[in-house]
């Protein structure tokens, strides 16, 4: 079961991830302080961008431009979206 963290993006101990998603520092600042849930928006996000944006992951320039995307996201700061996206309504 995973442990608890304080999130960064929601301010709050919420689920975490159960191990770290790379390696690296990155991939340990991640597993400390970004919930399961806050994570599991970033992917839906980030797939979103590479699909519109048509980016490449051999590309360093492309994942340099996620890699800050997601900081972003993270921090609640201003983050890349897809062009044209309309969230889903809950339907009553």
């Amino acid at each position: 079961m995973p442990a608890k963290v304080f999130c960064r993006k929601y301010q709050k101990e919420l689920e975490g991830l159960v191990v770290p998603p790379f390696p690296g520092p990155r991939g340990q600042d991640i597993f400390t302080n970004i919930s399961m849930q806050a994570w599991l928006e970033w992917q839906a996000n980030q797939i979103q961008l590479i699909n519109e944006k048509q980016l490449s992951m051999i590309n360093p320039e492309h994942r340099k431009f996620l890699h800050e995307e997601m900081d972003k996201f993270f921090s609640n700061q201003d983050f890349a979206k897809a062009d044209g996206y309309v969230p889903e309504t809950k339907k009553p």
